[in-house]
């Protein structure tokens, strides 16, 4: 038996009683299903259908709450794609062939600036830097070779760390054209020497142009290469 919302319920004994609802329905007290129910599971129900209603009050929330809400949401949202943007997520294009094989001209390669905000170049990273430092001047793109402490020479084609042959992981060329390195340098804290992957097409620390790089020039980890889709891989 269905009653309509705004009518009244007959308790067993024929008076009229509250109409109280289960689920939206209405309770039919004089209905068979509903007498197995003992008072204190009746009562239990009961309580289950107010709490329904209190959850459903608070779901409509007046217009200017839920406005603010997703303005608040959205701008949350915002913020944490600007972060990640910043930290992790600045693009850098290669120019030229300084990097072959490991990176072509074109590429577009992602670096992470928080890095060497919490540590520091180690030997193999590559690394996005600035010219003399001038923030004005385009990034480019090296690896890292020798770091503080270390001393560095080229001959023989190859490169000598602490007067020791540097074996790399990579194959790379014999060195031509070992520049300024042909002498060995230290390197002092805070200092770098960067070499491109490919060696005798490169401008870097070998040059008086660029020389050593400061850590104050080096602005993050190359960590990914973003595209073409062909090259996309982490680094």
């Amino acid at each position: 038996m269905r009653l309509p919302r705004n009518a009244a319920a007959f308790s067993v004994s024929g008076q009229v009683t509250d109409m109280k609802y289960i689920n939206d329905k209405p309770i039919d007290f004089t209905n068979d299903d509903w007498k197995q129910y003992t008072p204190r599971e009746r009562a239990r129900l009961e309580q289950q259908e107010q709490k329904k209603r209190k959850q459903k009050v608070r779901k409509k929330r007046p217009l200017p709450v839920r406005i603010f809400t997703a303005l608040f949401q959205a701008l949350v949202v915002v913020l944490i794609a600007y972060v990640l943007v910043y930290t992790v997520g600045q693009q850098r294009t290669i120019v030229g062939q300084s990097m072959d094989t490991t990176l072509s001209g074109g590429d577009v390669v992602l670096i992470n600036v928080m890095s060497y905000q919490v540590g520091s170049p180690k030997r193999g990273d590559l690394v996005s830097y600035r010219p003399n430092g001038s923030s004005n001047a385009r990034a480019d793109i090296k690896r890292v070779i020798g770091v503080p402490g270390d001393k560095i020479q080229i001959k023989d084609g190859q490169v000598y760390i602490d007067d020791q042959v540097y074996l790399e992981d990579g194959n790379y060329p014999a060195i031509t054209n070992p520049g300024i390195a042909k002498e060995p340098i230290e390197l002092d804290e805070g200092e770098y020497f960067l070499l491109g992957d490919n060696r005798n097409n490169s401008e870097d620390s070998r040059n008086t142009e660029i020389g050593l790089v400061s850590s104050s020039m080096i602005e993050g980890k190359v960590w990914f290469v973003l595209s073409p889709a062909s090259h996309r891989r982490f680094i």
